[in-house]
């Protein structure tokens, strides 16, 4: 069964991360200021492991299958009807992205980072809207 606190919490940190990117970051400044890539790149990263951690909760509660990458996570929560296509597919891309902030897989693309922060944060909030709207 699927812990809705454990899932509350993951979905209060990814509100908490995205409200911290909305009101502190300056994006505009993280080619000049290395501060600043760093505050924006670490909340990045936290708001989308948090994403993560709760769809493998999600996943593996509802036994939904075995997924092999973090991505894969969001393909399973589509296909049982948790999340849309167009969402699934951006929480792929931001799993891939949080690959490359994490290990390094790429040296990371300042111009993308600024994307995410200023056009994709409301895909993390729609990912919590689902699943509010299916546990509670």
């Amino acid at each position: 069964m699927t812990d809705p606190e454990l899932l509350a919490k993951r979905l209060a940190q990814i509100e908490t991360c995205v409200r911290e990117l909305r009101e502190l970051a300056r994006p505009e400044e993280i080619d000049t200021d290395v501060r600043e890539a760093r505050f924006v790149e670490h909340t990045l990263q936290i708001a989308i492991q948090a994403a993560l951690d709760a769809a493998s909760h999600i996943v593996a509660d509802g036994h939904l299958g075995e997924p092999r990458t973090n991505r894969e996570l969001f393909d399973l929560l589509e296909r049982a009807g948790w999340i849309d296509p167009p969402l699934a597919a951006a929480l792929r891309n931001m799993a891939g992205f949080r690959n490359i902030l994490v290990h390094g897989y790429d040296t990371v693309d300042l111009t993308i980072v600024r994307d995410v922060v200023e056009e994709h944060l409301g895909e993390l909030l729609a990912f919590v809207a689902a699943v509010r709207r299916r546990l509670f």
